[in-house]
């Protein structure tokens, strides 16, 4: 299954996007972390799930080959409104969505919305939403200092399993991703506070999630580092009909660290629903 790498200008800025399979579209939203792009995010799954589905796996505002552009009021609002609009340019007007840690929140930031933008039919949230954990894992994704050490750190807080962070190419490849012109700048630039300005209690948790009107997943790694154990369940209650999946092996990308029963599960679930 060929995979292609896409630009669609988008109100004037260059959005990058994986694409690959036909049928039914399934959008896909990566973390993030320093680094993130929509090819580290699902470069196992995209053939997967091409094979039923066209696959769409943008590089959201900021990240991989994407602009990089930032909204220091409004920053998920403005990926929000950009990903609507990236999806009425490709003709998506119902699709099913995935998404990872960051990539989750901005879709259920919009689904528990008073006027949701995206074209959900079904979505899949994996490993976003629960309570983040202060910790020195959450301090590596933070404090960034755009050195290799610093990304292996930012690997150990993302993964369960060691063979990551141990596997200097991998770390490589997020390293130089992390540190692409205006890259570094762009992620970084949604930690910046001004001084005397207290941080917020995270609201993450926190949302009306009575207001989704459409079939959802939530998908949680058991060894997750970053967020506590059984956030996924505990939201899926609050959801009409939500379901809740815990995966074991993995911490917090479970569809990279346990493709094949990811990807397993995201095939059953969409299929089981309409665009």
């Amino acid at each position: 299954m060929h995979t292609s790498r896409r630009i669609a200008l988008v109100d004037g800025l260059d959005t990058s996007y994986l694409e690959a399979g036909a049928g039914d579209p399934v959008v896909l939203l990566h973390g993030g972390e320093f680094g993130a792009s929509a090819e580290f995010g699902w470069e196992q799954n995209l053939v997967a799930l091409a094979a039923r589905y066209r696959v769409l796996a943008p590089d959201l505002l900021g990240f991989g080959e994407s602009a990089k552009v930032v909204d220091f009021v409004d920053g998920r609002g403005m990926r929000i409104r950009h990903l609507a609009r990236f999806c009425d340019l490709l003709g998506v007007e119902s699709a099913h969505f995935a998404g990872n840690s960051m990539g989750a929140i901005m879709l259920l930031t919009d689904a528990t919305s008073e006027a949701p933008q995206l074209p959900i039919c079904s979505m899949a949230i994996i490993c976003g939403g629960g309570e983040i954990q202060q910790n020195r894992h959450f301090e590596a994704l933070q404090r960034y200092d755009a050195t290799l050490d610093g990304m292996r750190r930012i690997v150990t807080a993302l993964f369960h399993d060691a063979r990551y962070p141990n596997d200097a190419d991998y770390v490589r490849r997020r390293y130089e991703s992390s540190i692409a012109p205006g890259a570094w700048e762009a992620v970084a630039a949604a930690r910046f506070r001004r001084p005397g300005v207290e941080l917020a209690a995270n609201p993450s948790s926190v949302r009306r999630y009575e207001r989704i009107a459409v079939p959802t997943l939530v998908v949680e790694g058991r060894n997750d580092k970053l967020l506590p154990g059984g956030w996924a369940a505990e939201m899926a209650t609050q959801i009409r009909g939500g379901r809740s999946v815990v995966i074991n092996d993995a911490g917090h990308c479970p569809q990279i660290e346990q493709p094949t029963t990811v990807n397993q599960l995201l095939l059953d679930f969409f299929s089981r629903q309409k665009t």
